[in-house]
Formats: structure tokens, C-alpha cells, sequence
């Protein structure tokens, strides 16, 4: 695992002075909460621009190796939240194509560590790396390894954690990660280039645990008739291509013209089962937690349910105060370690999601840390994991 120094120009994404914002800034910052005006006070309405958004330059999250600029979902907001000034530290956790990394150093002084887990998409980072001045720093891992990936660079602490969960539309486009049955390609479906494939999930799990993955990770209520339908299929011939299991699992889960492809949410399942993503989440959320020192930010972009209920749940537990009720005692509790910024999640305008049709499911939560500290990591849940179920072949 190599780390990669950095520099980044200004091309395409400034900041302006604080204290003058764009009107864009200023109707984010204006508003009446405690919160709002506690980061008026403090930094002043933050004004960030980036490229204007055009259909065709942003089928929006993809890399494009010809030059145009990658414009993140919310990138603008989340920005915005994150508040980056001169002299500070920040995690862009999910470096994809670089969106959030650019913004972040185009406020001089700052510097950043950009995690993925992707090998190309590191590799493709490596000119912003060149361009940065030595202030980027990219490294190929999990981003639930993020406190240690700070440690190893002899960072004990930062100033903001940023992250963009879920898969890239540049990992969508790509046939050969097998990510998108609308193309052809071979069942992979990994964000790295290690551990089992889907291919390797659809031909040695068990009917139940099939069912079950597709159940809890996907949220498809006709999980046992898939499940049931990918046993008989695999009994025939090896199911190793998008297009082969999505016309299956279209044969088993009718849809009606105008909802999702019938084979949507099996996808979804089980990229997120070979990933470990919900996983990954949870011990992410929880490493930021540790990293972030007093009065940095938590900014995160989720694009499903299951996500945003992981991070609400988090920031909703880790701001609370106190305990009990008038009819019992008080109970020990942990002093709250994050501070709510976002009451409700910000979510895209009609021109971000006319631009990015993908935008439209897109939450931003943010939170800012308090001095108090992190508490114990919680228990992860007792959904499928990889290795019970690999380990059962």
C-alpha cells in the first residue's frame, strides 16, 4: 500500500474572501439555528464555487480522462459544511474522482489524506498529487481504516472527515467491475481487487443465506423467490455475467412500467454484501469520531436508506445528553461527543438532480465534534458477513 505526497491549482474551484459569500452561501448560512450563527460567527459565510454543472459533463460522479472537471452529489454543500480553512487537516474518505480533495485544497494552507479502496481510482489521483505542493496525500485502503491511516502520517488529529458512501457512477460505468446490469459484463462487483466476487457469492452461499443477503441488504420482499430461483439457475450453469442474473432474477420479480428494473435491488444487495459496506460504514463513522479533534466537522453524503439510517443513527446517539426520565434515575451516559449541524438532511436542488438524475436519493448529514470523549465503539449488527457465509461452503 503506497502513499502518494500532493498539490493541487486553483483551476475551476476558488474560495473566496471570507465575510463577502455568494448568495448561495449566504441562504445556506443565514438561517436562525444556534448552529448556523455558532459557524458565522467562527468562519464567516464560506464561499465556495465550482464548475457549473452541465448535463453532459456530469453523468456527474464519473472520472472523465478527457479533462472534464468532476463534480461531486452536493459537492457544493458539503463543502460548505465542512468549512476547511489555512492551516488545516482534513480526510476526504472516499477520494473517487477527486471533487472533494480539489475543493478542500483550493483553500490555501490546507492539507489532505484521500483514502479509497480503489486501486484505479488512486491511480488516477496521482497528477492531483503532483499538483498539490506536496498538501494531498493518497492511500489505498478501507476507509474504515481511517485513524490509523492519520496515525501512520503522524496525524493524531483533524479538522474534518468527509465521505461519500456508495458506489462511484465512475465504478457504475465501468462493465468489467460488474457493478450495473445495464451493461454487459462479468459478476465482480468489488471495489477493491481482493476477496470473493459475486460470482463466487451467487455460486456458493446457501438458499437461506441468499435469501437473507438479498433480504436485509437489498430490501427486496421477494428475496426467497430470488434466492430460490439463483439455486435452481446455478444447478444448469454458472451464473457469472450482470446480464445473466438480472434477466433471472426479471423473470422471478415482476415490475411495472416506470419503477425500478426488477433486478435493482438484488444488485444492490449483494454489491453491498461483497463490499462489506454497511460494515465499513459503521466502524468508518467511528474512527472519524476518534480523529476528529474539538469543533472539527463530520460531513457525510449518503444515496440510500440503509446508509442514511446509519449515519442518522450515529450522530443521533452520539449528540445526546443525559438519561432517565421523572420516573427513574438518571442514567450514565456518556457525554455527547458530536453536535448536530443538519437538523434535517440537505438534499439536491431540481437543477443538481435535472443534471444527475442519480443526485435525486442523495442525503447530506453533518455534525461538528464536541471536547468530550469518543465513546466505545458499538457492536455491529448481526446481519450475513462474508466470512459466515463463505465459511459455510
Amino acid at each position: 500500500m503506497a502513499a502518494h505526497q500532493i498539490p493541487c491549482g486553483n483551476q475551476g474551484l476558488r474560495f473566496g474572501s471570507r465575510g463577502t459569500g455568494n448568495r448561495a452561501s449566504q441562504r445556506l448560512f443565514e438561517a436562525k439555528s444556534p448552529a448556523k450563527r455558532r459557524h458565522l460567527r467562527r468562519y464567516g459565510p464560506a464561499r465556495v464555487q465550482f464548475p457549473s454543472s452541465h448535463p453532459d459533463d456530469a453523468r456527474s460522479r464519473r472520472m472523465n480522462p478527457a479533462g472534464k472537471r468532476h463534480i461531486p452529489v452536493l459537492g457544493r454543500e458539503a463543502v460548505e459544511m465542512l468549512a476547511p480553512r489555512d492551516g488545516g487537516i482534513y480526510v476526504d474518505a472516499t477520494f473517487g474522482a477527486g471533487g472533494y480533495s480539489r475543493a478542500i485544497l483550493a483553500v490555501a494552507g490546507t492539507r489532505v489524506v484521500g483514502i479509497d479502496r480503489d486501486r484505479s481510482a488512486v491511480s488516477a489521483g496521482f497528477d492531483l498529487v503532483d499538483r498539490s505542493g506536496g498538501r494531498l496525500t493518497l492511500v489505498e485502503d478501507r476507509f474504515s481504516n481511517l485513524a490509523g491511516i492519520c496515525a501512520a502520517q503522524g496525524i493524531s488529529a483533524v479538522d474534518g472527515v468527509v465521505m461519500d458512501v456508495g458506489v462511484s457512477s465512475m465504478q457504475l460505468d465501468e462493465a468489467d467491475r460488474g457493478f450495473s446490469f445495464r451493461l454487459g459484463g462479468p459478476l465482480d462487483m468489488r471495489m477493491g481487487h481482493d476477496g470473493p466476487t459475486a460470482t463466487d457469492v451467487i455460486a456458493g452461499a446457501s438458499e437461506t443465506d441468499l435469501a437473507n443477503i438479498i433480504y436485509i441488504f437489498g430490501e427486496e420482499r421477494h428475496s426467497r423467490s430470488v434466492a430460490r430461483a439463483i439455486v435452481a439457475a446455478r444447478k444448469q450453469a454458472p451464473i457469472v455475467t450482470t446480464r445473466a442474473l438480472a434477466d433471472m432474477v426479471a423473470k422471478v420479480v415482476r415490475s411495472k412500467p416506470g419503477e425500478i428494473h426488477p433486478a435493482t435491488r438484488t444488485f444492490q444487495a449483494l454489491r453491498i454484501f461483497v463490499n462489506e459496506e454497511l460494515d465499513e460504514l459503521h466502524l468508518a463513522l467511528s474512527a472519524a469520531e476518534r480523529t476528529l479533534k474539538p469543533g472539527g466537522r463530520l460531513v457525510v453524503v449518503s444515496f440510500h436508506s440503509l446508509e442514511d439510517r446509519i449515519v442518522k443513527n450515529f450522530m443521533v446517539e452520539r449528540s445526546k445528553a443525559g438519561g432517565g426520565s421523572r420516573h427513574l434515575p438518571e442514567i450514565a451516559q456518556a457525554a455527547p461527543s458530536f453536535h448536530i449541524l443538519t437538523k434535517r438532511p440537505v438534499t439536491p436542488g431540481g437543477d443538481e438532480i435535472s443534471a444527475n438524475p442519480r443526485a435525486r436519493s442523495a442525503k447530506l448529514r453533518a455534525a461538528e465534534r464536541t471536547a468530550a470523549p469518543a465513546h466505545p465503539p458499538a457492536a455491529l449488527p448481526g446481519w450475513p458477513t462474508l466470512t459466515d457465509v463463505m465459511g459455510r461452503r
